[in-house]
């Protein structure tokens, strides 16, 4: 694995970890959890540290850093909960369009704020009627003058309630057009008129808290188009390589997390006069958990090497996020096994990240868009 044999990437993972360990600990995601409050301590941390810049160019201010720096530093935010790591990961995938799209007055405009903590973003694409068919999206968006009017509803819009939010809005500018032609994409800050939120009562992404939000004549100015009208959905398809890499590191680190609380609590839980760790059913249940965990990192590694290599790995990084998803669900599964009745105790963590090991095959592309993915890849190359 590339971390192995590259000094300035072990410490660097040394330091975020240091981070997540010494100025977050697992009592303070613990406690966002139970009392659905977003992680500010954790999101301000990064700020304050200038790592969300990571990957803004440094000619606008950012550390210009590769990917593999990104998915480190997600691996240990996301380590005490998936949940706990989703605000950077949006915010900077979806930051990635402005660098990518946005307009030089667009990313003077808004990467200053960025930097600082004042704004953040999140992305607006699933509808009620429109999830895995992302295309056939019906927020609408007419143009009227020097701004869009924008009428409709997003629902699953995870942290767009947050103060200085800016939604990476998808809508529909043009109706008579094929569905995929037809879509463009709009930066829509939380706070204009018209538009109203409704948090929603998860059992899963408690901390970082969900959204159906609805869009009544909202005046958009013309100015906050990202690309040209019409180019939506290739702004979106291009940006799905980074978000699944993105968020599959989160789900590593959270993945390896339960590897290591049930190790823990197996080398301490005695039945029959042993540690049930000397158990070779639990000796072999924790030697697979591991194992596929390994595995998935060395996937989302290698995703991530591909992007910082100038390509875009459309079906690497569906295989990333299909092995690291069903990694997590799958361990945190075991894990629960392992702790018995003790794992459904919120105090002992387990049963938080079986939650989110649930969400993870959902959010951001299902399992089943994943496998799609790929094999339409593997036929098209075969």
């Amino acid at each position: 694995m590339i971390i192995d044999n590259n000094p300035s990437l072990r410490m660097w993972r040394d330091i975020v970890h240091e981070f997540m360990d010494e100025k977050i600990g697992v009592e303070y995601c613990r406690e966002c959890y139970a009392n659905r409050e977003y992680p500010h301590r954790i999101y301000d941390g990064v700020v304050e540290n200038d790592w969300i810049g990571l990957l803004v160019p440094e000619e606008y201010g950012g550390q210009g850093g590769d990917m593999i720096e990104q998915v480190i530093l997600l691996e240990a935010l996301g380590k005490y909960g998936y949940d706990l790591g989703i605000p950077v990961a949006i915010s900077s995938f979806s930051y990635g369009n402005l660098i990518e799209y946005g307009t030089e007055e667009q990313k003077q405009r808004f990467i200053p704020k960025l930097l600082d903590g004042e704004v953040r973003f999140s992305i607006g694409v699933s509808e009620s009627g429109t999830g895995s068919d992302a295309a056939s999206l019906q927020t609408r968006a007419e143009r009227d003058g020097d701004h869009y009017v924008v009428n409709g509803e997003k629902m699953w819009q995870s942290a767009a309630h947050v103060d200085g939010n800016i939604i990476n809005l998808y809508v529909r500018t043009d109706p008579d057009a094929e569905k995929h032609e037809g879509i463009s994409a709009l930066l829509v800050p939380n706070d204009l008129d018209g538009i109203e939120m409704t948090k929603l009562d998860t059992v899963v992404r408690k901390a970082t808290g969900t959204n159906q939000v609805f869009f009544d004549d909202v005046r958009v100015p013309a100015e906050n188009r990202l690309g040209a009208e019409g180019q939506g959905w290739e702004i979106l398809t291009d940006h799905f390589a980074n978000e699944r890499t993105q968020i599959s590191a989160a789900m590593v680190g959270n993945a390896q997390t339960v590897v290591d609380t049930a190790l823990e609590y197996a080398l301490e839980r005695e039945q029959f006069g042993t540690s049930i760790a000397e158990f070779q059913t639990i000796k072999h249940r924790l030697a697979d958990m591991q194992t596929e965990v390994d595995a998935a990192r060395q996937l989302v590694y290698h995703a991530a090497e591909h992007i910082d290599h100038g390509t875009s790995p459309r079906r690497l990084a569906a295989q990333a996020k299909l092995k690291a998803s069903e990694t997590f669900q799958t361990v945190a599964q075991q894990g629960m096994q392992i702790m018995g009745g003790a794992g459904f105790l919120p105090e002992n963590d387990m049963e938080r990240y079986w939650r989110e090991g649930k969400i993870s095959t959902v959010g951001g592309g299902t399992s089943e868009i994943q496998r799609t993915i790929i094999a339409s890849d593997m036929l098209e190359n075969r």
